[in-house]
């Protein structure tokens, strides 16, 4: 057994990110398997350096321990790159022109737009520009991000499923997730593309994460399967919530590991609080 955790330097470790990180290290160490640890940093633009160390550190302080090097994506863009071409050469991809701008006022006209994982659907607006048209935008140096066409991939791929030890087998549905962005001009890797390419390189084979990415395994679905990739197992786990029954996240500072530490918690105390305490 492989599991990993994957956090992305944006900010500091908070409680909820450390249930993550706790549930895959405890699920390799019951089973004398291998825990890995990756930063998913494509994000140049949001990702600090400084980030990565306090969340290494705290990690170690609370405790947890890793198998092999730290991979960062970051370091990787010439992987991905790899595998955006088998895209390309399957006439999978297509290039987007438009600005999250022009995006939002489209979606905000319609009467009612339909959601995926990662927000409002893309409405389309580019996906049938005549090739030539589109070739000479790009050529002129038009920015543009590179989306998947969504209902040719699920055309290739069939009906798929997955299994979640907590939802049970679980159907694919593509469609909804929209034409979603595979890179930008900014940032030349999505986290669906790398988190696909680099769950199978690094031979995970139980990915462990939140509820609220049960939605887009949908997508990594079809990805490793347009890659002939393995399918690993899938917990999605309940998430941390707050008194208001919001999840935790990373702009709630007094809920970041550094924070509980300075207030005099032990990394005992904020493993409790993170719902992992020590045994008895």
């Amino acid at each position: 057994m492989t599991t990993r955790f994957a956090p992305s330097p944006t900010g500091l470790l908070h409680l909820g990110t450390v249930h993550s990180a706790l549930f895959a290290w405890k699920q390799a160490r019951d089973a004398g398997g291998r825990f890995i640890l990756r930063i998913e940093d494509i994000d140049t633009g949001r990702c600090l350096p400084e980030f990565e160390t306090q969340i290494l550190r705290d990690l170690e302080w609370l405790g947890l321990d890793w198998d092999g090097p730290v991979l960062r994506q970051s370091e990787r863009m010439e992987v991905y790159n790899e595998f955006l071409h088998v895209l390309e050469e399957g006439n999978l991809v297509y290039p987007c022109f438009c600005t999250r701008k022009e995006i939002q006022a489209e979606i905000a006209a319609a009467p009612s737009a339909p959601h995926g994982p990662d927000g409002p659907l893309y409405p389309g607006t580019c996906k049938h520009l005549p090739w030539q048209e589109a070739k000479r935008r790009m050529e002129e140096g038009e920015p543009y991000a590179l989306r998947l066409h969504m209902d040719r991939a699920v055309g290739m791929t069939g009906p798929l499923t997955f299994n979640d030890a907590r939802f049970g087998e679980v159907t694919v549905d593509g469609l909804s997730c929209g034409d979603i962005v595979l890179c930008r001009k900014d940032t030349p890797s999505s986290y669906h593309l790398s988190v696909t390419v680099d769950d199978a390189m690094q031979f995970v084979t139980h990915v462990t994460r939140g509820e609220d990415l049960l939605h887009a395994t949908s997508i990594h679905r079809i990805l490793q399967t347009l890659f002939a990739l393995p399918a690993p197992n899938y917990h999605h786990h309940g998430l941390l919530l707050d008194e208001d029954g919001q999840r935790l996240s990373k702009r709630e500072k007094s809920m970041a590991i550094a924070a509980l530490r300075e207030d005099g918690l032990s990394p005992a105390e904020i493993r409790a609080l993170a719902g992992f305490p020590d045994e008895e």
